[in-house]
Formats: structure tokens, sequence, C-alpha cells
């Protein structure tokens, strides 16, 4: 298996990640439900993607009344974070008894994350100064802002979460931009670079094709098939057959 290394994650940062998503869907077995998030989750910060990091995971209770803090695991993580070279992006779990008023981080918490290696946050709740967040700068992911919050109870650190409909576990490869999040899927991740440059030259020619008012749409059906085959893509993308 490809080891992910921080050169690697730097080439993914010149694609785009519905290309990629695209280039997954093409080459990897596995299944898409179970790497792309749903479209609850979207960029709080536009212009600061693509973000590609490994994922450090954990749950968060922002929003029950009551309490105590407990930011023993939110430390931890912090540790992690700075020992490994890698970009990181954390990936968080709202547990709380009122979900619309959970808040996981804002410019604070960002400033400290980014200071550990960590390049974002993708996460089910909310989260708060924007601004803030856009010059730290610390792309986020969130289902959108929440004024404030409760106590922070951390937990479950390092353990896999479901956020926004996928499992994603700790050493995952994540990738996110404005369009969404997706996680990558380790058999893939080492040829998922050059893999997507021909997927870029595929769409080109595809759309082309697709774009043309003297073609009609059986044609481009067959020649959209011939040009998947060209670029050695085997499994369906744009049409209902395989090529070839």
């Amino acid at each position: 298996m490809t080891p992910v290394t921080g050169q690697l994650l730097r080439q993914l940062l010149e694609f785009d990640t519905t290309l990629l998503a695209n280039t997954i869907g093409a080459i990897s077995p596995m299944p898409v439900d179970a790497w792309y998030m749903g479209g609850s989750i979207q960029s709080v910060t536009p212009g600061l993607g693509p973000t590609a990091g490994v994922a450090y995971t954990c749950e968060l209770d922002s929003s029950t009344p009551g309490g105590q803090a407990d930011l023993d695991d939110y430390w931890r993580i912090l540790e992690q974070m700075e020992a490994d070279d890698r970009p990181g992006v954390l990936v968080v779990k709202t547990v709380g008894s009122r979900p619309d008023h959970e808040c996981v981080a804002g410019d604070g918490m960002a400033k400290t994350l980014f200071a550990a290696g960590c390049v974002g946050l993708v996460t089910d709740g909310g989260v708060r100064d924007i601004p803030g967040l856009m010059t730290v700068p610390f792309a986020t992911y969130s289902k959108g802002q929440t004024i404030h919050h409760g106590p922070l109870r951390f937990r479950a650190a390092g353990q896999p979460v479901e956020v926004g409909g996928i499992v994603v576990k700790q050493g995952d490869v994540v990738h996110a931009d404005t369009g969404g999040v997706i996680t990558i899927p380790p058999t893939c991740l080492g040829e998922l670079p050059a893999q997507a440059v021909r997927m870029q030259s595929f769409e080109r020619e595809a759309h082309l094709l697709l774009r043309r008012t003297d073609v009609p749409a059986s044609a481009k059906r067959t020649g959209v098939g011939k040009i998947l085959a060209k670029y050695g893509f085997k499994q369906v993308c744009l049409t209902s057959k395989q090529p070839g």
C-alpha cells in the first residue's frame, strides 16, 4: 500500500475535489457511497481550498447544557499533529443533545490547530468567526455557522467517526474544496495523481464533444465510450456500458 507522504498530499492539491472524485470512481472498486460526503457538509471558507491532509478523528459535545469541559483528547490530538510532518485535517463528529447548537471551532482554535500542522476542519456541526478562519488561513467544511457553544467535551480521539454519511478513520486521506469532501481509498492513492491528469484530458476531449449541437445524443454516447477507452478508463463514467 502506498505510504501517505507530504509530497503525495501536495501533489493532490493540484486537482479539484470533483475531478478526483470522478477519477476515483473510474479506477477504484470501492463503492462510491463509502468515500464521498453528503451535500450538508460545505466549505464556509471559500477560496482556501483545495485541502488535502491526513485525518485526525474525534467526537465533540459542545451543546448539552451543564457539565464541565473536557479538552484532554483535544490536546492529545494537537500533540499527535505536532509530531507528524504531514498536514492534518481534524474530522469531528458532534454528539451533543442540541445538534443545531453545536459549535466546533472558531478562530482561536483554528490558530492553535494550524500552528500544530492542521490545515483544515471537517465537521457535521457548526463553526464561528469565519473572517478569522479566513485570515489564519484555516479551511473549514461544516453545516454552517453557530454563534456560541457550551462546555467543550472532546472524546473518542482516534476512533472512526461518521460525518456526512461516510465513516472516516484516523489516517484516511481527506480532500476537500468548495465542491465538497471526499476520502481517498488507499488502494488507488498512489496512482491517483497520474490518473487524475488523464481524467483531465478525458474530460476536455469529452466535453468538446458533449457541447456540440451538430452531433446527436446517440453519437455522443458512443463517442464518449471511445474516449474513455482511449484514456484507459474501463469502469462506467458517463456511459452505461463498458467501452471497448
